[in-house]
């Protein structure tokens, strides 16, 4: 099948197979998987048009909300989390779909930036998981004992929230966050999003968990909803630039990112299925690695 937009030619087996199994595993941490899918589409597929970004936000766009459902019925879609997240990352995705098509057409010196920030993310969480291996008493979660593996998938009571804090309470520990803390971080989340059209998932749902001590379990579906609104927002906004920079292909390939879209759905609805099953800490551990591989992927393009 030809695909004009991103001017090439593949199965259409190929994407959907490709996007299903990403958005199986990553789903499970609270990630769309379209931060795999954009070097894919660039090293495999050869599709380095602009316009990438925003067939992966289209992705991005059909995908989530299978996860998201899913996440709702089990109780574990946190919305105040949902609507602080968005909050930040909306104004940054619009400045960053700005800066991909005026200044970064050929995005390689962001990605060093993109690279060393998911480095260091990946970093610090691997540091934190091996201190509570080598001390087990100091940090013990009802999800990190084998036991718990069917607990892990109780629901999110809100309990207040404000302009300033959010404090909802998950298997039977209470949380409270920063909003401010939390809508700063999107803003700069969503930027990085909007260059990349990764939605931002990839890097928010690391940062919760790690930075703000928040449960994987409880994050997730807010991850996916809030990475579904900004690309929402994103492909809206690169359809508008597109007639004004006619020699650039800015708006999405459509039958492209309809095949991603729809592997994609059906990946994230099998992976937040099978989320509950799976320990706090080996998710961790997914996130860890998958921040790792792309945050080498990127870094070695950029070199």
């Amino acid at each position: 099948m030809y695909f004009p937009t991103a001017g090439i030619e593949c199965s259409p087996f190929v994407p959907f197979a490709v996007a299903l199994g990403v958005s199986f595993f990553t789903s499970m941490g609270g990630v769309s998987g379209a931060f795999l899918l954009l070097p894919f589409q660039m090293s495999v597929l050869g599709y380095v048009n602009p316009s990438v970004s925003a067939t992966n936000q289209f992705f991005n766009v059909l995908a989530c909300p299978a996860g998201v459902w899913r996440y709702w019925r089990e109780g574990r879609l946190l919305w105040p989390l949902t609507l602080v997240v968005a909050l930040g990352t909306l104004p940054g995705v619009f400045a960053g779909a700005l800066i991909r098509i005026n200044l970064l057409p050929d995005p390689r010196h962001f990605k060093i930036f993109a690279g060393l920030v998911l480095l260091y993310v990946a970093a610090k969480m691997l540091r934190d998981l091996l201190s509570r291996r080598r001390n087990p008493s100091g940090g013990t979660s009802p999800a990190a004992s084998p036991a718990a593996r069917l607990t892990t998938g109780g629901s999110c009571q809100v309990l207040s929230w404000n302009t300033r804090i959010l404090a909802f309470r998950f298997q039977d520990q209470e949380y409270r966050i920063s909003c401010r803390g939390i809508v700063l971080l999107s803003l700069i989340v969503g930027l990085v999003g909007g260059v990349y059209g990764i939605g931002g998932g990839a890097i928010m749902a690391p940062f919760l968990v790690s930075f703000f001590g928040l449960p994987v379990h409880a994050v997730a579906g807010a991850s996916l909803f809030a990475t579904f609104l900004t690309s929402v927002a994103g492909v809206g906004f690169y359809s508008l630039l597109a007639p004004l920079h006619p020699g650039l292909a800015v708006a999405p390939d459509w039958r492209l990112g309809l095949l991603l879209g729809l592997g994609g759905m059906a990946g994230m609805y099998l992976g937040a299925r099978c989320q509950k099953h799976i320990p706090a800490t080996a998710l961790k551990y997914l996130l860890a690695g998958i921040l790792l591989f792309t945050a080498a992927r990127y870094l070695g393009q950029a070199f």
